[in-house]
């Protein structure tokens, strides 16, 4: 591979081709034409003598060559923006840029603390992304961003996690279900009636259906809704009992009750995760650092759990 042939603009246009798994929307995003960005992926995989991408449900997505040229180049452009911030900082000021992507759940939680260092780090950009589970886990393998938070994280070499915040489970059902005036509930009485759920490979409902499954039970009845706020409001309306993240109940639980199941205890703990292998900004660790020092202070003392001392990125740069 001659490196005299590549540019910092060819480059550009791969990552960006990789990311939206378009021509035509690479060439919208950079302005600029499609028959321009086929022949820069040309060019680029001539140079390359390597096939960088594969078409798979008319979207463009990368091969093994052009996964790790996409990761190569997020260290080499990660660098850059850490020297910029470096300059930045001599001249006097905190800039740079923290991306974090979040599993829904978590976004009841991390503006608690987000919303503090922006306050005291006000040039710092966070970039923020919710999604489900599958779409986080995406978002790691590709190593988009430099924090990740998850209830339950990859088991992955390259994956450090460190918990931060208990994640308790409760049954709700609607004021005036048959269950909502019983105290000393077993699961089996539960689970004869209808479940409101998340998708397949919600940590919460992977946790659920363990519990099922251990011990031989079946759902009679169950609905699967698209976010948490939806079974919120369905459980509010009457539409069936759920389990849902404490964190996720809110003040207004007016029309909510719930349910004392004496025989069960379902929890998990919130993580932050980064990636070994991978760059991680100076702004990313600025709000790990802030985060570890300012746990019990912004978020709810009695479920917090501060062990993210052990993520070594935390760790104060010379």
């Amino acid at each position: 591979m001659d490196l005299r042939q590549i540019s910092f603009r060819l480059l550009e246009v791969f990552m960006s081709v990789v990311k939206s798994g378009s021509i035509s929307e690479t060439a919208r995003r950079l302005h600029l034409t499609q028959p321009t960005v086929s022949l820069q992926i040309k060019r680029l995989q001539e140079t390359v003598a390597e096939p960088l991408f594969y078409t798979y449900q008319q979207r463009l997505h990368p091969t093994d060559a052009g996964m790790r040229l996409f990761q190569t180049c997020q260290q080499v452009f990660g660098h850059f923006e850490d020297y910029q911030g470096y300059l930045d900082e001599l001249r006097g000021g905190e800039r740079g840029h923290c991306r974090i992507a979040m599993v829904n759940t978590a976004q009841y939680i991390l503006p608690k603390l987000y919303g503090p260092f922006s306050a005291t780090h006000p040039n710092v950009e966070m970039h923020v992304e919710v999604g489900n589970r599958a779409h986080v886990l995406s978002r790691f393998e590709r190593g988009e961003d430099d924090l990740y938070v998850f209830s339950h994280p990859p088991t992955l070499e390259h994956a450090q996690a460190a918990r931060f915040l208990k994640n308790p489970l409760v049954f709700i059902a609607p004021k005036g279900h048959p269950l909502s005036q019983s105290s000393g509930l077993n699961l089996a009485d539960v689970v004869k009636y209808r479940f409101l759920l998340r998708e397949s490979g919600s940590a919460t409902r992977m946790l659920f259906e363990s519990e099922l499954q251990s011990r031989g039970l079946v759902l009679s009845n169950s609905v699967k809704m698209a976010s948490n706020e939806a079974i919120r409001e369905a459980v509010s309306a009457g539409m069936g009992v759920a389990v849902l993240s404490e964190h996720v109940l809110g003040q207004d639980q007016s029309n909510i009750v719930k349910l004392d199941v004496s025989d069960t205890h379902l929890a998990s703990h919130w993580y932050f995760v980064v990636r070994t292998d991978r760059h991680i900004s100076h702004s990313a660790k600025s709000f790990l650092r802030f985060a570890t020092s300012h746990l019990e202070r912004y978020l709810d003392s009695p479920w917090t759990e501060n062990e993210l001392h052990r993520l070594n990125v935390t760790e104060q740069q010379p």
